[in-house]
């Protein structure tokens, strides 16, 4: 009879390549390929690249070289960290602090809500959803300088003035407004806000765009009426969006600068003086270039510790 012959299993021993017995051929890392497609999209994008070093990340480079010097742009003297002890010593910084930091309250207090109340009224709307927005939007058209103008005029202090006259109708005033320390920066915010929700408040109507219809819909069925389905629907779905607005808006407002500077000049008595009010004075009225860019360079740091300590704060907040 006839029998099937077998070849014999070789079984190698087991060693650390080879847990159950079998040598299996260690694995080379993978190579990335250098292609022509890679090669021509880092082309492309190098004049992009080239023009945002230029005008993005030399100017900062040039700004740290200028604070530890003092200059005139043609002697120049290196002078280590004096300037930021200057600008430190400086008894009108912690006014300038004050003033932006009450600004940057008066702004989340009075100006972020406004955009936000007001898209979702636009989106509430059904035939003239089109016409609210560019409402909307019209002051962002206006140039800000024009913009600041106008209201400064609306703010004339006599009894003649447009406000004045009426809130006269009404036996208020007349008040000073721009003149008196406890009204100029409410009134300099009421302005800023006017100048600038339009932005805000068409993006946060797209993002309301993009929210799906059946949340409503589940909701209106369980009876919640516009408060509830605001509260529970339109918040919830608009969180990540809500929080990188509000941090744009604290670091913008921190660094207002146009609106104090034409309409006060930074008065009555440096109630309304800001931070940039006070780097500008430092470069362009004391010729101090180097002071005016260690305080350029102390906001900036500022700034990023701030949103990095909102980031890690608001993460979580933002992802649930």
């Amino acid at each position: 009879m006839a029998m099937d012959t077998l070849a014999p299993e070789v079984v190698t021993p087991p060693g650390r390549n080879s847990p159950g017995g079998t040598v299996r051929p260690a694995r080379r890392p993978r190579r990335r390929r250098v292609t022509s497609k890679s090669v021509w999209t880092f082309v492309f994008f190098l004049p992009m690249l080239l023009l945002f070093a230029l005008f993005a990340w030399w100017p900062i480079a040039q700004s740290l070289a200028l604070s530890v010097q003092q200059t005139n742009f043609i002697v120049t003297e290196w002078v280590g960290f004096e300037n930021f002890a200057r600008v430190l010593a400086d008894p009108l910084l912690p006014v300038a602090t004050g003033n932006t930091l009450q600004f940057t309250l008066l702004s989340v207090l009075i100006g972020f809500p406004v955009p936000l109340l007001l898209a979702i009224l636009i989106a509430e709307l059904r035939r003239t959803r089109g016409l609210a927005s560019a409402l909307a939007y019209l002051p962002v058209i206006v140039p800000p300088v024009v913009a600041v103008l106008l209201w400064k005029a609306l703010y004339n202090p006599s009894s003649d003035g447009v406000f004045n006259t009426i809130l006269g109708g009404v036996g208020l005033g007349p008040f000073a407004w721009l003149n008196d320390g406890a009204l100029v920066i409410p009134a300099i915010v009421v302005q800023a806000t006017w100048a600038s929700f339009g932005t805000a408040t068409i993006i946060y109507l797209a993002a309301l765009m993009s929210v799906q219809s059946e949340l409503y819909e589940a909701a209106e069925i369980d009876g919640a009426g516009i408060r509830r389905r605001i509260w529970h629907v339109t918040l919830p779905q608009l969180r990540g969006v809500i929080l990188t607005m509000l941090l744009l808006q604290l670091i913008g407002v921190f660094q207002i600068f146009t609106e104090p500077y034409i309409m006060t000049g930074g008065g009555p008595e440096n109630r309304s003086v800001t931070i940039l009010m006070l780097i500008y004075r430092y470069a362009f009225v004391s010729g101090d270039y180097g002071r005016a860019t260690a305080l350029s360079v102390l906001l900036a740091l500022l700034l990023a510790v701030f949103a990095l300590l909102f980031h890690l704060v608001t993460r979580r907040w933002s992802r649930t």
